[in-house]
């Protein structure tokens, strides 16, 4: 069953042609021939599309008139404030808060607001493109964004509401978005990418689980943790060389990406083998030999993608950065399992201010130019956005390694990065995302 599920998980994504459909092995380019041809034959209906999106954008304003805008900036206005509440908290300042204790709002939000906002917009974006079907907009991508904001401020704020409609505020957000995009992936045909079906579930049942359980531990989140890592890994492993191969293209550079197919799977499986093993015999040796086994797949698989090339285009070379933080995750947590005299949280940190982040600030930054009209290229700003998101990274995982005696000063540091870096995102990003399209097409 494994087997299967990595197989169809795991394929070549070279690039797109001209029509927008992925180009990958000798099957998707016959799928690609058949769906031209559809198109072609379908064209009439493209126009009434296309003209009834751009009814639906007369009516709103730019900022509803596609899914990654209000949750991309969303995502990053969220973790510009988030962090810094989180440290002023742990320097001491009573901060009027909701019933979680702070260091489970803290895990929650990161999870539940941050990469839960940066997934919707991911998500609302890449199943049209998928499925060649009108984008979300309006009345029912504000709903979405309203349901979501109301979700943190219930987890955030002191309301004096019950737990219990808390918790249901807070829980409804991730159904609700599965519902949004569930029809149009199973009306295509699209079976691949039910796959984010299923990590939307994981993502609810981890949640679910936490409220059930009285909202006062990061156990039950340590669910959604692990299923953000697969994502990452499938993500990850669909778009760094497909991206990395079309940029070297363009800087002229005839470079081909590699795909060793049996090291993809072999890598993707042992992710999932990280995940069962977490939930069948969690913190054991069979857990750390598994993240072991992983973390050199991982690392052998990105290898093969010719990041050291990327350096002239910042938005691909951080793609590589981003996945880099999943092998380097995945040794530490062996590492602590055997024995290792590490921080336990050091592994926790290079998944989400590592691998999470990177990954979300990559796309987010790279889905807003494409899908307004604008050129591929990071402003300078945003390059140092990148850096700064590094850095922050690298102190938060690093420094209390090597130098542990100054261990209560690195999260302050880290998080002064982290925030200088979204500060930075939404400032470059605010504006083009509440204006329409450069090129004034419906979007």
């Amino acid at each position: 069953m494994i087997a299967l599920l990595v197989k169809k998980l795991t394929f070549v994504i070279p690039g797109k042609d001209r029509f927008g459909y992925v180009e990958a092995s000798k099957m998707n380019r016959i799928n690609c021939l058949k769906a031209r041809e559809m198109k072609s034959q379908a064209q009439p209906h493209f126009v009434q599309l296309e003209s009834g999106f751009k009814r639906v954008f007369e009516r709103y304003p730019a900022l509803l008139a596609y899914g990654f805008r209000p949750f991309f900036l969303l995502a990053g206005i969220h973790a510009a404030l988030a962090i810094p509440l989180w440290i002023a908290v742990l320097h001491g300042f009573d901060l009027p808060r909701g019933y979680l204790p702070a260091p489970v709002w803290h895990a929650h939000e990161m999870l539940y607001g941050f990469v839960a906002a940066a997934l919707a917009g991911f998500l609302l974006t890449a199943v049209p493109s998928w499925t060649n079907r009108r984008g979300y907009a309006g009345a029912p991508l504000a709903g979405l964004v309203l349901l979501w904001f109301c979700g943190r401020v219930a987890m955030t704020l002191p309301l004096g509401l019950p737990p219990l409609w808390a918790a249901v505020i807070d829980l409804a957000f991730l159904p609700l978005l599965a519902l949004t995009i569930l029809p149009a992936l199973l009306r295509s045909g699209n079976r691949r990418n039910l796959v984010f079906i299923l990590l939307l579930g994981l993502l609810f049942f981890a949640n679910l689980q936490f409220h059930y359980n009285g909202a006062n531990s990061v156990g039950p989140l340590l669910l959604g943790l692990n299923a953000m890592l697969f994502l990452l890994t499938v993500l990850g492993g669909r778009l760094v060389p497909a991206f990395t191969s079309a940029g070297l293209k363009q800087l002229g550079i005839d470079a081909r990406i590699r795909r060793f197919q049996p090291l993809d799977r072999a890598a993707l499986a042992a992710v999932i083998g990280v995940l069962l093993v977490d939930l069948v015999v969690p913190e054991s040796f069979y857990a750390a030999l598994m993240a072991a086994l992983a973390a050199l797949l991982l690392a052998v698989q990105l290898s093969q993608w010719q990041g050291h090339r990327s350096l002239r285009m910042p938005i691909l070379w951080v793609l590589h950065v981003a996945y880099g933080w999943l092998p380097i995750c995945l040794a530490l947590k062996a590492a602590v399992l055997f024995g290792a005299p590490l921080p336990a949280t050091s592994a926790l940190h290079a998944l989400t201010a590592g691998a999470m982040a990177t990954m979300i600030m990559a796309i987010m930054s790279r889905a807003a130019l494409g899908h307004t009209g604008r050129a591929l290229v990071a402003p300078n700003a945003v390059v140092a956005a990148y850096l700064l998101l590094t850095l922050a990274a690298v102190i938060r995982v690093f420094a209390p390694i090597v130098i542990p005696s100054a261990a209560a000063i690195w999260p302050t540091i880290a998080a002064l990065f982290w925030c200088l870096a979204f500060i930075l995102f939404v400032l470059v990003y605010a504006p083009i995302l509440c204006r329409p399209r450069l090129d004034g097409r419906p979007g």
